[in-house]
């Protein structure tokens, strides 16, 4: 199965500006994804999606390819990430003359993965039967338990009422977070469609602490935090 990874990291960001290149534990931060797809196998190229010069040359420094930059269109805060995944199949196509068998994004933003959830979506996307496959982990709040919504009248209720009395979280229907750690998808699925739901869909459960989505400050110290524990 051809294998190709994609990397998506824009230069504009304003929860965190210029995260994608920001030291974390020594290292840029996109280097942390870089270095986690190149160590699987199965994956033969790693390529980077960007409009920002200076994160391309940091890209290629940490081992990514970038053949191309990202129009600037694709490159906007309202820009559907989506949209730059077709971008780059688009040119691997027009490069190679076909599609890849998939592709593998991992987010910049999510530096606590591990190799082996890479290679665990990339199985269970083996297995067949799914457009796409995408990591979650077990939800904070549960909808059928412990969140509310407010209607109309100033009173709350629960997001969705489950059937029947639900006492303890742990008897509601268990649901999940989906946390950007990684996505496998079919090319032609991403060609056709405009997201995760319109087609068949797997999932990967990952536990929290790889599970840390930097988009803030805060965020980028917590996974400061949990990669100094790891080494202590």
């Amino acid at each position: 199965m051809e294998v190709v990874a994609l990397i998506c990291a824009r230069g504009g960001s304003k929860g965190l500006p210029g995260k994608n290149i920001r030291p974390l534990a020594g290292r840029p931060l996109i280097a942390w994804a870089i270095s986690q797809a190149r160590a699987v196998p199965r994956i033969g190229r790693v390529i980077v999606s960007t409009d920002s010069e200076q994160i391309a040359a940091v890209a290629r420094e940490a081992g990514a390819e970038v053949p191309f930059l990202r129009p600037a269109e694709l490159a906007r805060d309202d820009s559907a990430e989506w949209l730059s995944w077709r971008h780059a199949l688009k040119y691997l196509k027009a490069s190679s003359g076909a599609y890849p068998d998939a592709l593998i994004v991992a987010p910049a933003t999510a530096p606590l993965r591990t190799p082996a959830d890479l290679e665990n979506c990339l199985d269970e996307f083996g297995k067949g039967g799914a457009d796409v496959v995408f990591t979650v982990t077990e939800a904070h709040r549960n909808p059928y338990f412990s969140m509310v919504k407010r209607d109309s009248d100033g009173t709350v209720s629960l997001v969705i009422p489950p059937v029947g009395s639900v006492f303890r979280r742990q008897d509601a229907p268990v649901v999940y977070d989906i946390t950007p750690v990684a996505y496998v998808a079919r090319p032609e699925y991403v060609m056709s469609w405009t997201g995760l739901f319109q087609g068949r869909a797997r999932i990967v459960q990952i536990p929290p602490e790889r599970a840390v989505d930097i988009d803030t400050l805060l965020d980028f110290k917590i996974a400061e935090y949990l990669l100094s524990d790891e080494r202590a």
